[in-house]
């Protein structure tokens, strides 16, 4: 019942809060071993988070773990998740997620992201995936803006809140490094007031 309520059970990654106001915080994240797949939503019959059962499957989260070893992974949150436009005129994919789609502007790819249990300090202790869509890589420590809200996280929420702390960051002198990611810490049968969910813009 817990998790219907929006409770955390799981771990959650290690970061130290810099700063904190009434419309955000300035996180300092440490370094992980992140488990990720690209893919476009197409690829899954329109499901923006068709992705989720490829990583889910891989650490063994629905029955028996797709690696090489095969070894069980501990599931962690937040799901991270970030959007990016396919240009129809290059297979390049260009930075950054849509502002909204642009007819004719192309396919939209979605990376979604598990960060994996501590106790991985480097990518090659993980063990191998057996689903070459699956990409295990060590993402270095990062600081980033962050602003925190409740329920449903549709694309269109997650923008407008990103352009939101966009602007707070900038008005406060924070230089942006980068497009925002999506992290949402619940499993889709938590209650939508109850919901975790954050914007993340990497800063310098």
């Amino acid at each position: 019942m817990g998790m219907v309520f929006g409770k955390i059970c799981v771990e959650t990654p290690k970061c130290q809060v810099l700063h904190s106001c009434a419309n955000y915080e300035i996180r300092h994240y440490a370094p992980s071993v992140v488990a990720e797949v690209a893919y476009t939503p197409s690829q899954f019959k329109g499901d923006r988070d068709g992705g989720f059962t490829v990583l889910a499957n891989y650490i063994g989260a629905f029955g028996n773990p797709q690696n090489a070893k095969p070894e069980k992974i501990a599931m962690t949150t937040p799901v991270i998740t970030k959007s990016e436009k396919i240009a129809m005129t290059t297979p390049v994919i260009t930075q950054g997620p849509p502002r909204g789609r642009r007819e004719g502007s192309g396919e939209e790819a979605v990376t979604m992201r598990f960060v994996l249990p501590a106790k991985y300090g480097r990518a090659e202790e993980v063990p191998r995936p057996l689903d070459e869509r699956v990409v295990v890589r060590e993402e270095e420590g990062r600081k980033y803006g962050v602003v925190r809200f409740s329920g449903v996280a549709t694309e269109g929420v997650a923008t407008e809140k990103a352009e939101r702390l966009r602007e707070w960051l900038e008005r406060d002198g924070h230089k942006v490094a980068g497009e925002f990611v999506l992290a949402r810490y619940n499993p889709p049968w938590t209650l939508p007031p109850f919901r975790t969910n954050e914007v993340m813009i990497p800063i310098e």
